[in-house]
């Protein structure tokens, strides 16, 4: 059977940090490779790069198609393109997957769609390509949202999550036209490894933990080594909480040292707390590359801001974490939620807070209920009708309380205090002189896009483009856990 994968290209991504990361679709990679290994024909598109979705259908003539839905301010992308996907193709079988499929699939069940993945794809995809090829029907293949005349059902039976073990590596051959394109940071280009899916803990704007159950899966120690090993020189650890198992992590890390597997520049994501109980594990692996730079969600500048979002830590687990890292010479890459109730004073706590402790390569977002987490189900109904790519975590869903020019001239000036400001203390040319000379172009164009997130007006004209409320309507009551 003939397979198109397609990562689609969101129509909004101009706010926050997505210029600084374009990394390749792992998940299809993954799914692309457990195809290859039953005989299927497997193409993978990725359409932020040219051409586009009708010169792919034309080459590929696939019978089955799967879009990848990772974000929730993708929805809208997604069901768009597959209306032009039925539009070329009306006989191909349509389905739509990945982390907000999975975890909201509402917004997908439109008649253009046939199916939504709600488990992992690369447990279902074949699964489903083999029913499919025996035209048999698909309403007892576990873990689907299914298209009938009656309406959208879930298939019957008790779908399992398999070991990760049980995943083969990922294709990654399938995406190499696109691989000079795949960046991160000051990197490129970069390579995306997952040693791990799945989280413990219970944020309260994290839809990973609920849609797994607070468990997490794990591969085994020669299986991640390999695959480090055959990745490139510059590496993001997708796992969204590395080091969570510390035995592992240090075994992992001797294995890697004795099959001398050494890199430029490694990424990984973790917590405050995590590193607190750590010390001795991040020191075995800090020789494992020559940059390595921590993603810390950091969330909040008070114990007050971090109980209004159930992260189970304090602001001294932060701050004493941020001196293990730096005393090993990790790189610290932040991120701080704003709240729609914060008030002046909230403000300038962050601020505050990011000068005494240095942390000018932090990140902001604003705190958004996310589909799929307990805290939209709890505000679901105070939510506007609104394209659901104002779920980015740069657009304000309701009326702030400071309202929304003050609101956001606060919020463009907690960038302009970041290091991304290239009029700032760090210029521009203070940039270039960190990467390599064929890079300049790719950085200057990636620093020029995000000079807009330190202008309120740019914020203020999107908002009066997207959102269905003037600017006087009264704020809406604040969440409960953001009045914590």
């Amino acid at each position: 059977m003939n397979i198109l994968l397609l990562r689609p290209r969101p129509a909004n991504d101009g706010f926050g940090l997505a210029p600084f990361f374009r990394v390749e679709p792992l998940g299809l990679e993954y799914i692309g490779a457990a195809l290859l290994g039953d005989g299927h024909e497997v193409t993978i598109a990725d359409l932020r790069f040219s051409p586009g979705p009708a010169a792919w259908m034309r080459r590929t003539r696939p019978r089955l198609v799967a879009i990848s839905c990772l974000h929730a301010l993708e929805y809208d992308d997604v069901t768009e393109l597959a209306r032009q996907l039925r539009r070329s193709s009306p006989e191909a079988f349509i389905v739509a997957g990945g982390h907000a499929a999975a975890a909201f699939p509402k917004p997908l069940e439109v008649p253009e769609i046939d199916a939504v993945c709600l488990e992992d794809g690369e447990e279902l995809m074949p699964l489903l390509a083999r029913l499919l090829d025996k035209g048999e029907s698909l309403s007892r293949l576990p873990g689907l949202r299914l298209r009938t005349p009656e309406g959208w059902v879930t298939s019957r039976g008790e779908s399992q999550r398999p070991g990760l073990d049980a995943v083969p590596f990922p294709a990654r051959h399938l995406v190499s036209r696109y691989r000079n394109g795949y960046h991160c940071l000051l990197f490129k280009p970069v390579w995306l490894v997952e040693t791990s899916r799945g989280c413990p803990h219970r944020c309260s704007f994290c839809s990973v933990w609920q849609l797994y159950d607070r468990s997490c899966r794990e591969r085994s120690i020669e299986a991640v080594a390999e695959d480090i090993a055959g990745a490139g020189d510059a590496i993001f650890v997708a796992d969204d909480l590395f080091w969570n198992n510390p035995q592992r992590s240090l075994a992992l890390a001797e294995a890697l040292k004795k099959r001398r597997v050494f890199k430029r520049w490694m990424l990984v994501q973790t917590r405050t707390d995590l590193i607190c109980r750590s010390a001795e594990l991040m020191e075995a692996w800090r020789p494992l590359a020559r940059d390595f730079d921590i993603f810390l969600g950091l969330e909040g500048a008070s114990d007050r801001a971090l109980a209004g979002i159930a992260k189970d830590s304090q602001i001294g687990e932060s701050i004493e974490a941020l001196r293990i890292a730096r005393e090993l010479r990790f790189g610290i890459n932040g991120n701080f939620v704003i709240g729609h109730h914060w008030g002046e004073e909230d403000f300038q706590e962050l601020w505050d807070f990011v000068e005494r402790f240095g942390l000018q390569r932090a990140g902001f977002t604003i705190l958004t209920p996310l589909p799929g987490t307990e805290f939209y189900r709890e505000t679901a109904a105070q939510i506007p009708e609104q394209p659901w790519s104002n779920f980015d975590m740069h657009h304000l869903l309701w009326q702030p309380s400071l309202g929304v020019q003050r609101f956001f001239e606060l919020y463009a000036e907690t960038w302009r205090r970041s290091i991304l400001n290239t009029s700032g203390n760090k210029s521009l040319l203070a940039w270039l002189r960190q990467v390599r000379p064929s890079q300049i172009p790719y950085l200057a164009r990636v620093l020029w896009r995000t000079q807009r997130m330190m202008k309120p007006q740019a914020y203020l004209n999107e908002h009066r483009r997207s959102h269905p409320l003037p600017e006087s309507t009264a704020a809406l009551s604040a969440p409960a856990n953001e009045n914590a």
